[in-house]
């Protein structure tokens, strides 16, 4: 009863102009209503109103309140404040209705603003309607029409929204919902986050005001002026712009798309770096890398990748395959350079080739297979990963080998070995015999992709299996001199030119002896040739990937109308003698038919003013 009772001193104080016998009506009324709801919950106050009246045609229990020309009508609650310039209070269901400038506040940091609401006393769930604007200290809502339980502390629309913080943009969604107690923002359907960086479109969207952290749900799209970011899941910081996707995701920016099972972008350093079965792919320069970790830094204009790092120059007959540990891409597109370190492997159909090391230009077309300088050359570790290429049957190493492409036809136009160059090719009409030469240097020249001149340099040596008309063997070439010129034709060696200070001579088989058929440094490398592009990994060891944990999976929208709002709005009804439950009024179609009482409504007519009292009314004492 003391609650009424303030009540009742509140409405006194502000209605003492009213006709005396009814204001006593009304407060008999009113006293009578508390004393059957003293069990209930608390009742709402009215603190302050222009004016009030009954109708004896309307409801029973119904009272409207008017603003006068210093405030609005004034009524709290359980810690909301409302206010409004007409209102109409049902005294037998706690409910209210407020007209026109509507203003909402809970605590202080919490208001909302509207043309409509409704406010049941009992259930603490308030509908707003026309224009309805809700503030926090970080967002600031619109939307045409708010339910909002005071109860759980939630908000929700699903007439379309739009969520506007300063720092993070725009937000807008056919359906949304606002948990005040965690300060977090679920949007569903068409949700669009529109910042001056980027724009965001998405299907769900956890958004949280304090961080301005975005969880993205379902097919995703970020797009800003330079890039453009898709994913079906993924986290973005909208304060310091950087995020992490994963499911197909992939960024597109500058010609180039990267694609990984787990991708982090941070726009402010314009770098991004994926995780597992990577694939980047630049169409300007028809190419594509592949790996398992990566890492772009768009204003370096780099990629460095690894983890069975494997690069592929797209060509139109054919693509170039080179596998590394690691590799690395830098510079424009139209001065890219190509980095792959240790253990690189080429393969192409009619080449291919190894070296601990190899440099790409692509503006001139110079391909240079490097060796490991860390070892002396004698050692027996760095021979092996001495520089080798194999073309059309022939193999040619050396401490380091240049070739060089023709950047318009994409075609092999020579190459260079430096330093113990040597080329061998098995000799197709003999069981074991190798033909070789070797020296300081050599030069080869390509017609078609295909090896047609050869120049040995300093120190030349060679040894030739020789046949006449009949592929018949009739003598073996063991010479020195101070350089050779080899024609090679169908992969068979025409004629051997030497130059300068020859010494040599041709032997019969039977006379030359097998211990010296070999020049010194003889290497036959042909188990180690890539024949495919599988080849390339068959002496990796096992590829374990990490374990992408995730991010965790999207959790669908509870009910708005819960069983226990139902609950509430059902009891609510309970104290509905003959008229509707208004705390059900605004239920949607899908909510509990239960909570609503199905009677026939009472008609509305027109309020009779009760007028104030006059001055004159006052001294004859009526």
């Amino acid at each position: 009863m003391h609650t009424k009772a303030v009540s009742l001193r509140l409405f006194a104080k502000h209605f003492m102009g009213l006709n005396r016998f009814t204001y006593c009506l009304l407060a008999v009324f009113m006293l009578l209503s508390a004393s059957l709801s003293a069990q209930q919950s608390e009742r709402i106050l009215i603190k302050y109103a222009g004016k009030g009246f009954t109708d004896e045609n309307a409801e029973p229990g119904a009272i409207t309140f008017l603003r006068d020309n210093t405030q609005q009508v004034h009524f709290v609650h359980n810690g909301v404040d409302m206010w409004c310039d007409k209102a109409i209070y049902y005294e037998n269901q706690n409910f209210i209705e407020a007209f026109s400038n509507v203003r909402v506040k809970q605590g202080d940091t919490i208001t909302m603003t509207s043309k409509y609401v409704e406010y049941s006393g009992q259930t603490e769930l308030a509908f707003a309607r026309g224009d309805v604007v809700l503030k926090e200290p970080k967002s600031t809502l619109t939307t045409e029409k708010l339910y909002f339980n005071r109860v759980n502390q939630q908000a929700y629309y699903d007439t379309s929204g739009k969520v506007v913080r300063d720092s993070s943009g725009t937000v807008t969604s056919q359906i949304g919902r606002y948990y005040l107690q965690t300060k977090k923002y679920q949007f569903v359907q068409d949700v669009v986050l529109v910042n001056p960086e980027y724009t965001l479109e998405t299907e769900r969207l956890d958004f949280f005001t304090e961080n301005g952290h975005a969880y993205i749900f379902g097919p995703s799209t970020i797009t800003g002026e330079t890039n453009k970011i898709y994913c079906e899941r993924g986290f973005y910081d909208t304060n310091e712009d950087f995020g992490y996707f994963e499911r197909n995701a992939k960024i597109d920016y500058d010609n180039r798309r990267i694609e990984g099972d787990s991708m982090y972008f941070d726009r402010n350093r314009s770098f991004a770096s994926a995780t597992n079965n990577i694939t980047v792919t630049d169409t300007i320069n028809n190419s594509i890398v592949k790996g398992h970790y990566a890492e772009v830094f768009r204003e370096k204009d780099s990629v460095f990748i690894t983890k069975r790092a494997l690069a592929i120059t797209v060509q139109d007959n054919d693509s170039i395959y080179m596998k590394s540990d690691t590799l690395m891409l830098t510079g424009p597109e139209d001065a890219r350079i190509t980095r792959a370190f240790h253990n690189v492997k080429l393969y192409k159909s009619d080449l291919a080739g190894k070296a601990d090391s190899i440099h790409v230009n692509h503006k001139t077309g110079l391909t240079q297979l490097i060796n490991l300088s860390r070892f002396d050359s004698g050692d027996a570790f760095a021979i092996k990963r001495r520089p080798i290429l194999w073309n059309m049957g022939n193999q040619m190493t050396g401490d380091t080998i240049h070739l060089i492409s023709n950047v318009k036809t994409e075609k092999l136009d020579s190459l260079k070995v430096f330093f113990n160059a040597f080329l061998i090719s098995k000799d197709t009409l003999s069981d074991d015999g190798y033909n070789q030469i070797k020296g300081k240097e050599l030069i080869g020249l390509f017609r078609d992709n295909e090896l047609y001149n050869v120049y040995i340099i300093k120190n030349a040596e060679v040894i030739y299996y020789n046949y006449n008309n009949e592929n018949e063997l009739f003598g073996i070439n063991k010479s020195t001199s101070g350089s050779i010129n080899i024609q090679i034709e169908d992969n068979d060696i025409e004629e051997i030119r030497l130059i300068q200070s020859v010494d040599g001579e041709i032997l019969p088989e039977a006379d030359f002896p097998k211990n010296a058929r070999k020049l010194r440094g003889f290497d036959w490398r042909e188990d180690e040739q890539p024949t495919s592009v599988e080849d390339l990994f068959k002496d990796d060891p096992p590829l374990i990937l990490p374990i992408i944990k995730g991010l965790e999976d999207y959790v669908p929208q509870e009910d708005f109308f819960d069983d226990d709002l139902n609950e509430r709005i059902e009891d609510a009804g309970k104290t509905a003698v003959n008229t509707p439950n208004k705390a059900a009024w605004q239920l949607p179609k899908n909510a509990s038919d239960s909570t609503k009482t199905k009677v026939k409504p009472v008609p509305k007519q027109k309020p009779k003013l009760i007028k104030p009292v006059s001055s004159e009314d006052k001294k004859s004492g009526n």
